[in-house]
C-alpha cells in the first residue's frame, strides 16, 4: 500500500477511533496540551510511535493542509467492495442507500460528499479508479474524519456497477441541472442510489441514460449550478426526510 499522511487534530483523532493502523504519529514541539494530549494518549495506548517534530517538518507532511500541530503516518486507504457496501445495509435490517460519483474531480468535493453522507446514514459511497479524486489527505481533512466510517468502494465501470445495482433492486436518481422533474416533487424511497456529477461537466451521458430518474434542484440566481458536495447534500437529506416521514 502507498503510505499517505493524515493532517489535522480531528481526522487524526477519527482515525485512532477507527482503530486501523498508523504508523507513527507526528507532532508539534512543544505542542503537548488540549486535544493534543489525548490524541497522544490514545497513539501511546496503542502503542504508536509519538515524535516531536519542528513545524516545517509537520508543514512538508500537510502538502498545504492545516495540519494543527499533527500528522499521521498511514499505510494507505482501504477500500471496500460494492457487496460489502449492500451487506453493511442488510446487517443493520436497512434498505441500501448509496451514493454514486461520476467524475468527481475535486478532493475537497469529495471528502464533503462523504462527510454528509456519513452524518446522513448512508451506507457507501462508490467512486470509479479513473478520472475521480481519490482517498488522500485532503480528503481526510474536508469529511473531517469520515472516511474512517464510510465504506467506500472504487470500481473500474460506474457504468456496469449502476446496472449491478440496480439488478439488486436500487432505484438511481441522478442530479442533473437540465431534468424537468424537481427532486421535491420526487419519491425517494426505499433502495436507493444518489447520483451525482463531476464538478462542471455533471453526469456523463452513459451515467445518465442508466439513471431511473434524473431531478433537478431548482436554481433562482444568476450561478446556474451548485458544485458536487452541496448538489450531493441536498439529495441526499432529501431522501432522508422523505425516509423519516415515511417511518
Amino acid at each position: 500500500m502507498n503510505e499517505m499522511y493524515v493532517a489535522g487534530r480531528n481526522p487524526v483523532l477519527e482515525l485512532l477511533k477507527s482503530e486501523k493502523q498508523i504508523d507513527k504519529l507526528y507532532v508539534l514541539k512543544g505542542e503537548l496540551k488540549g486535544s493534543i494530549t489525548k490524541i497522544i494518549g490514545i497513539a501511546k495506548d496503542r502503542k504508536i510511535v509519538v515524535q516531536q517534530v519542528d513545524k516545517k517538518k509537520l508543514d512538508s507532511m500537510a502538502q498545504g493542509n492545516a495540519h494543527q500541530g499533527v500528522v499521521a503516518l498511514v499505510t494507505g486507504f482501504v477500500y471496500s467492495s460494492v457487496d460489502e457496501i449492500l451487506s453493511k445495509a442488510k446487517a443493520r435490517g436497512e434498505k441500501p442507500f448509496v451514493v454514486v460519483l461520476d467524475g468527481v474531480e475535486d478532493t475537497h468535493n469529495l471528502g464533503a460528499i462523504i462527510r454528509t453522507a456519513e452524518c446522513a446514514g448512508v451506507h457507501g459511497v462508490i467512486i470509479p479508479k479513473r478520472r475521480s479524486a481519490m482517498v488522500n489527505q485532503t480528503v481526510y481533512k474536508s469529511s473531517a474524519g469520515a472516511v474512517e466510517h464510510m465504506k467506500i468502494a472504487q470500481v473500474n465501470n460506474i457504468v456496469q456497477t449502476m446496472d449491478e445495482l440496480k439488478a439488486k433492486g436500487l432505484w438511481l436518481y441522478g442530479a442533473d441541472a437540465e431534468a424537468e422533474k424537481s427532486y421535491s416533487d420526487t419519491e425517494m424511497t426505499g433502495s436507493i442510489g444518489i447520483v451525482i456529477g463531476g464538478e462542471g461537466k455533471g453526469l456523463s451521458r452513459l451515467v445518465k441514460d442508466k439513471c431511473d430518474v434524473l431531478v433537478s434542484i431548482p436554481m433562482k440566481g444568476k450561478i446556474s449550478s451548485l458544485n458536487a458536495s452541496n448538489a450531493a447534500s441536498i439529495l441526499i437529506y432529501e431522501a432522508v426526510r422523505q425516509s423519516h416521514g415515511r417511518e
